[in-house]
């Protein structure tokens, strides 16, 4: 999830998953001591005959599982579809200690084995399903973007959309087996694929380039461009998922959210039931909340004023008034957001309060007075702050990521037997993560298709493509770092980074300062999102190379049905910016293509300031954990002090709040919290995200149908 609130090209963007995508979430956590006292039992399976392997991916099924007769006469211990009763035990969230090698072998021993190993995952019918939705939902992502600039998340969603459908079809008789929950699992990665990173870039980037050229790119040459750009930032990923998934064991609240909501659907046992039963009873309140808030106006205009929100924001103007809601401190009601809090955990949660009272309540009214800030409202303002939260984001990401050579050069080691060198002695992991040769592979077919296209379209000079895509790869690992800890991808602020340095390589030249911050953006949200799918798969005990594979799939319906629906939607430049799709990301990506052709020479001397400051605080945030690790828990986090610079001061004040209960929680009760903390935050968020969707098909879905397929 990650709140794409592209209307700014900034880290409001890629918050998605929810009913208000374009929000934000979570960020690394560490549970106390007595959390980790208990690790549950490794899952015990009957021994089944492993499947036969089909290269390159071992495991593709066409259908369901064939299972030998087994001694054992309960259905459930014989049939793979009873997968889920191995589900019942808490997830292992707070992951595993010790050295790289030592985490990899207990996540093989305590959840990838008899399950990964065994259970069906990259099956057809998985990748059917997942593109199906991911269609679907890709237009309903497509449509919100370009009328409000965000978009949401889809992996919750398809997760529950999908267990219901084939409930369905088990009861009419249309399936024999129901899916396993890593069948499931795959599914969702490729939905998520198709349904919401492909398209982000069409709402922002394409749709600024027809708005200052008053015409679009070929059908072919757009088909092109979403391909390999999905195709770079997914490849991209594959030296990046163990660092940062299996050695750092980062976050991904999301990930964790639907690994949660998968594990609901299929438990069995009690502690399990009572998990389910309590996120279950969290998504429902969850969802008559968002009902409350944004349902009624649609049942009745005369209704709008009894809703929650509108309720909130009359009680805002009147304790906050306009001058602190114009600053965004104010207070909104959003679970989710509580939700996330608790995910995130209280140090990242913190943080970003901290970071975001700093800057919205002490540096904006003090630049405001001295007149240097003269906007008002978020989106003029933040053009200010942002430049600080940036520059601390990178300068951390790029240095932590430095101080981890040791872990990189071995994730990278594959690529020797590539190259002709001595081939590495391979253990279990090497066999079931995806190849660096793939990464390879990947990256030179994309960097080859992307430098023809830049020339062909834009007359870019090769080598100026190829800066913009190795700086991608840099910034990509920022953007996907911060939503680790985050839950928040800041796509736009990584691109901005971008476009000021082809202001100086290539002044003047809007529309390749435009398609070079594309690239980069483009690739942070589809690694950042294929990591995210790929932390519920490693909390599942899912095979990560199939779990890619299923991803990439998705890329194809995706790129098909939004460059499809983009051009029956938006006929003509005159469309974009009008009532019928104001396009606030298009408007953003255009504005500042315009004043950051011209480099640094477009920032005022507080911006540069702000640039410095950042990067130094950044640094400073990285290297006092490592000088001090007795007190690394203590110190604020670099990627939420920089994240909470970018976006509003409620968002983390919520995150706060959450996690403060969850906390606490985890003090006072820690069985309890053990059993319910992520479960109720987990159907928080997907209860007010199956609420958020109902709403949007139910708001704009007829006027998507007519403009797509006609009719009155």
């Amino acid at each position: 999830m990650d709140f794409v609130d592209e209307s700014h090209q900034f880290p409001l963007e890629q918050i998605a998953w929810g009913p208000f995508a374009g929000r934000p979430l979570g960020a690394r956590r560490f549970r106390p001591l007595h959390a980790h006292q208990r690790r549950p039992p490794p899952p015990i399976l009957p021994q089944i005959p492993a499947e036969a392997p089909w290269n390159p991916v071992p495991g593709w099924h066409s259908g369901s599982p064939q299972t030998p007769p087994m001694p054992n006469p309960d259905p459930a211990a014989t049939n793979h579809s009873a997968g889920p009763t191995n589900y019942d035990a808490p997830l292992r969230v707070e992951g595993f200690k010790g050295t790289s090698e030592e985490v990899e072998q207990q996540w093989l021993e305590e959840v990838y084995r008899g399950r990964g190993d065994r259970l069906p995952q990259l099956t057809l019918r998985a990748v059917l399903v997942g593109t199906a939705l991911g269609g679907i939902l890709s237009l309903t992502n497509l449509y919100i973007g370009l009328k409000a600039g965000w978009g949401f998340g889809v992996t919750i969603t398809a997760c529950i959309l999908s267990y219901a459908v084939w409930s369905v079809f088990l009861r009419l008789g249309l399936a024999k087996t129901r899916m396993t929950i890593l069948e499931n699992n795959c599914m969702q990665s490729t939905a998520s694929a198709a349904g919401y990173s492909t398209g982000t870039t069409l709402v922002s980037a394409f749709a600024a380039y027809f708005m200052i050229n008053n015409q679009a790119l070929p059908l072919g040459l757009t088909f092109a461009w979403v391909f390999f750009l999905a195709v770079l930032g997914v490849t991209m990923t594959i030296p990046m998922k163990r660092q940062m998934i299996n050695v750092e064991q980062l976050r991904f609240p999301t990930g964790i959210a639907t690994a949660e909501t998968l594990r609901a659907l299929y438990s069995k046992g009690q502690r399990a039931v009572q998990s389910a039963r309590a996120l279950t009873y969290a998504g429902v309140i969850a969802a008559l909340s968002q009902f409350w808030s944004d349902g009624l106006r649609l049942i009745s205009p005369r209704l709008a004023p009894f809703g929650l929100s509108s309720i909130i924001d009359r009680l805002d103007k009147v304790v906050f008034g306009p001058v602190w809601v114009g600053r965004t401190v104010t207070f909104v009601w959003d679970p989710i957001f509580l939700a996330a809090g608790t995910l995130m955990g209280i140090r990242a949660a913190a943080s970003i309060f901290l970071g975001g009272t700093l800057c919205w309540a002490v540096f904006v009214p003090i630049m405001q007075a001295r007149g240097v800030i003269t906007e008002t409202g978020y989106r003029g303002v933040v053009q200010w702050t942002l430049w600080g939260g940036v520059s601390c984001m990178v300068v951390s990401g790029l240095l932590a990521f430095f101080l981890q050579w040791r872990a990189i050069a071995k994730a990278f080691r594959g690529l020797r037997g590539l190259f002709g060198g001595a081939p590495n002695p391979t253990n279990e992991m090497d066999t079931i993560e995806t190849p660096m040769s793939w990464f390879v592979y990947g990256q030179v077919f994309s960097l080859v298709a992307l430098c023809w296209l830049a020339k062909v379209s834009f007359n870019m000079p090769v080598w100026q493509c190829i800066v913009a895509v190795a700086m991608s790869f840099f910034l990509a690992l920022v953007a996907c770092r911060v939503t680790g800890e985050t839950d928040t991808t800041p796509t736009g602020a990584m691109g901005k980074v971008t476009q000021l340095v082809f202001g100086a390589l290539n002044p003047g030249n809007m529309n390749i300062n435009l398609m070079s911050a594309n690239i980069t953006s483009s690739a942070a949200i589809s690694s950042a999102d294929l990591l995210t799918v790929l932390k519920t798969g490693y909390l599942l005990g899912a095979n990560p190379r199939k779990q890619f594979v299923a991803q990439f799939c998705g890329i194809f319906i995706g790129t098909v049905a939004t460059v499809l629906a983009f051009r029956v939607m938006v006929p003509a430049a005159s469309v974009l910016g009008s009532d019928q799709f104001p396009a606030p990301a298009a408007q953003a990506w255009r504005v500042v293509a315009l004043a950051l052709s011209r480099g640094f020479e477009a920032l005022e001397p507080v911006k540069l300031w702000s640039i410095a400051l950042g990067g130094l605080t950044g640094a400073l945030l990285t290297l006092l954990p490592r000088w001090w690790p007795r007190y690394a828990k203590w110190l604020p986090s670099a990627s939420g002090i920089g994240l909470a610079w970018t976006f509003h001061w409620y968002y983390g004040f919520l995150f706060f709040l959450g996690a403060l209960v969850g906390w606490m929680m985890e003090r006072k009760q820690p069985a309890r919290a053990e059993l319910y903390n992520y479960p109720v935050a987990s159907g928080i968020i997907a209860g007010g995200s199956l609420m958020g969707v109902a709403l949007i098909f139910w708001e704009n879905g007829p006027i998507v149908w007519r403009q797509l397929f006609g009719g009155g």
